[in-house]
């Protein structure tokens, strides 16, 4: 099944298009345009970030990779037996993911790594088009606020239906469960907000 993909050259969100040009200009070297998903579509776990980062994601174009968030990210799939390979915080250390996928609810980074409503608006038709083309799809994670508001208004919910809660499970469809997770970036694990045990233990639960 053929994904349905924002072009490279992607037009839907004006602020972050003069970022992106901005960023073409700043940084020629990085991948600087939406960032596709990672991961097989038969998989039965689809992981949901905020947007790329400026030189994480933004940078390599592999979402979670290249920055703080990804540092903590895959070694947790490696342990859970959820990716293979060895992580290497490039596009082209060889990871593979197995049974997760791993999308986000903005694909363009946006400035100051804050995207709005309208952004993630404009990104949903892609969220909602992957979450169909997933048969086997039985857990949403999503990664942060956002993401879980994103998440429930792609699924047709009001955001107050599920409250947003580190660890907590919410039944949103037959067979389909969202799982919520803090955002595991540098931020949030310095300030000790989001530690690797409260990390691993989102993934833990859902085996």
């Amino acid at each position: 099944m053929k994904l349905f993909e924002p072009d490279f050259e992607c037009d839907l969100c004006p602020r972050l298009v003069e970022f992106r040009t901005q960023n073409q200009t700043k940084y020629p070297d990085f991948h600087n345009g939406p960032v596709k998903s990672f991961g097989p579509l038969s998989a039965e776990i689809l992981i949901v970030g905020l947007a790329p980062g400026l030189k994480g994601a933004n940078r390599t174009g592999r979402p979670f990779t290249g920055d703080g968030a990804g540092d903590l990210l895959f070694p947790t799939l490696l342990k859970f037996g959820l990716a293979e390979g060895t992580f290497g915080a490039s596009e082209h250390d060889g990871l593979a993911l197995t049974n997760c996928r791993i999308t986000n609810a903005v694909r363009c980074v946006p400035p100051q790594n804050k995207s709005n409503a309208a952004e993630a608006a404009a990104c949903q038709p892609f969220l909602a088009h992957e979450i169909q083309a997933m048969k086997n799809l039985h857990t949403i994670v999503s990664i942060g606020l956002f993401s879980h508001n994103a998440v429930l208004k792609t699924l047709g919910f009001k955001q107050s239906t599920f409250k947003f809660t580190h660890g907590a499970h919410h039944n949103i469809g037959p067979g389909l469960r969202l799982a919520d997770s803090y955002h595991c970036s540098s931020y949030n694990t310095n300030t000790g907000r989001l530690t690797t045990q409260m990390f691993e233990d989102v993934f833990q639960a859902l085996l």
